[in-house]
């Protein structure tokens, strides 16, 4: 397909056969195509604009530049793996942990950006190397632990910044969110992020109406009178111009705390190449490195200018598997309307005014999920959880991680949190494996068997079978990160 631009009708081009998907290389009518663009966009929305907001970088650049991010990917892939950029989830505990220390946006996305270089240096080693590298240095119980601890270290966030802002809307927006991911079907339980912000608007206006400013403390500052929801700067912001660009910034501290995201990122990108190339019939092993590196360049390239970083989507893959239409014209529709959306100051003025009680009640749900997809990242590499050899590095990596333990190094440079964790599991994997008896090795449990089970036979791979087809839908991002899914999507 040389750069993967050209399409061939499918059909009549309006609607695939009973039976029938829509192959990367084929289109629909180019009125339907654009549709299903506009329906990636939606599909992308909730976690893509929420992302930025909490890492506290501009949205209107985060979307234009996961447009743009997007187009990059396809081209490297040369169309064969239809899939969304977005910004990802996976970097908003990175980026708390920064601030907390003192660093601004431009520290933030400085670390950011050497993530990405090391995540484009990564994809060229798997494509030179093949998977086994990956499988060689992060094995299951590493990937799923730093995920793991990734997730689970964002809980303060939630409980000292958000959800003392207006703790009854957070708690309706939970409930509500949680009820449209469990109870909507198909499509709209894939946007239930965007659909319990659109919730969370409402019940603060109708809470504006009803009771009057709130009092209570803005961003984790002092407790103060003020409106649920302020849109006095959309009325300010104009319908068209460009974003706010800055150039990154970087310092040792921060980039060590954000390094250990290359992880979940390449556990991320392999979940969502397994599952594109299930879904299409289009084994694409091969193209794991070149995707892995698309990746790294795309977030390269956007933090550059001070976007977030991207990754790719299982919201947008759960949109393919419910329409059957896997089309990469659809893609370069979406990429269109999302750099449209970037020009629109007005847009992103909406977006920045989400209600800190919203966020809480969203971040409640969403950063759970990342951390939780730490666990599911276990039960599909079935870890045995009861060979210390497993259990020993996760069990300490996850508590210096959620408990931001801190290893002073010299009196101006320490260790903490989510890089000093990393390091733990994967160092403490790695070394304990080299000394460990060969028994352990093989994975042979010591503690009682009575402590966990495992399903056998039938039961067992139709749980296997069910994460591959559905791969990345309640993930990340991406995600989801991790994503959110099959791998780590949508941390995203």
């Amino acid at each position: 397909m040389g750069l993967g631009v050209g399409w061939t009708l499918h059909g009549d081009g309006r609607t695939p056969a009973p039976g029938a998907v829509v192959r990367p290389d084929e289109r629909l009518s180019w009125p339907r195509t654009a549709g299903l663009g506009a329906q990636h966009v939606v599909a992308m929305f909730g976690a893509s604009f929420v992302a930025p907001v909490l890492m506290g970088l501009d949205p209107n650049l985060a979307i234009m530049m996961s447009g743009v991010a997007t187009a990059v990917f396809l081209l490297a892939t040369r169309g064969r793996v239809p899939s969304y950029l977005g910004c990802s989830l996976a970097f908003v505990g990175v980026a708390a942990a920064i601030r907390a220390g003192g660093g601004d946006s431009a520290v933030v996305t400085g670390a950011v950006f050497v993530v990405g270089v090391a995540l484009f240096l990564a994809g060229l080693a798997v494509r030179h190397f093949g998977a086994r590298v990956i499988h060689a240095t992060m094995p299951p119980v590493v990937t799923g632990a730093v995920v793991m601890l990734i997730g689970f270290n964002l809980a303060p966030v939630t409980a000292s910044t958000y959800w003392p802002q207006d703790q009854w809307t957070a708690l309706l927006v939970m409930a509500f969110t949680g009820l449209a991911v469990v109870c909507l079907p198909g499509f709209w339980s894939r946007i239930a992020i965007f659909l319990g912000l659109v919730f969370g608007y409402a019940i603060s206006w109708v809470f504006d109406l009803a009771f009057g400013k709130i009092h209570s403390p803005v961003g984790g500052g002092e407790a103060v009178d003020h409106w649920r929801l302020d849109l006095s700067g959309v009325g300010k912001a104009d319908w068209i111009g460009l974003p706010a660009f800055h150039a990154p910034a970087f310092e040792w501290s921060a980039i060590l705390i954000a390094l250990p995201v290359v992880i979940a990122l390449i556990a991320e990108n392999a979940g969502h190449i397994k599952a594109v190339g299930e879904m299409t019939g289009d084994p694409l092993d091969d193209q794991l490195g070149t995707a892995i590196a698309a990746d790294g360049a795309a977030s390269m390239l956007s933090t550059a200018v001070g976007g977030p970083p991207n990754t790719t989507y299982s919201e947008n893959i759960g949109v393919m598997a419910a329409t059957r239409v896997y089309s990469t014209a659809a893609y370069w529709a979406a990429a269109g309307f999302a750099l449209l959306f970037g020009l629109c100051p007005k847009f992103g003025a909406v977006v920045a005014a989400i209600p800190g009680g919203v966020l809480g009640g969203i971040t409640v749900i969403l950063y759970g999920m990342i951390g939780l997809l730490g666990a599911q990242i276990w039960l599909n590499g079935r870890v045995d959880l009861r060979n210390p050899l497993n259990l020993v590095p996760a069990a300490a990596g996850i508590i210096i991680g959620i408990g931001g333990v801190q290893l002073r190094i010299t009196d101006t440079f320490e260790l903490g949190g989510i890089a000093l964790g990393t390091i733990v599991v994967v160092g403490g994997y790695h070394t304990l494996r080299y000394f460990a008896p060969a028994h352990l090795k093989g994975q042979e449990p010591l503690l009682d068997a009575g402590t966990s089970a495992y399903d056998d036979g039938d039961g067992r791979n139709g749980r296997d079978e069910r994460d591959g087809r559905n791969g990345d839908r309640d993930g990340g991002g991406d995600g989801g990160g991790a994503g959110r899914g099959g791998g780590p999507d949508k941390p995203r």
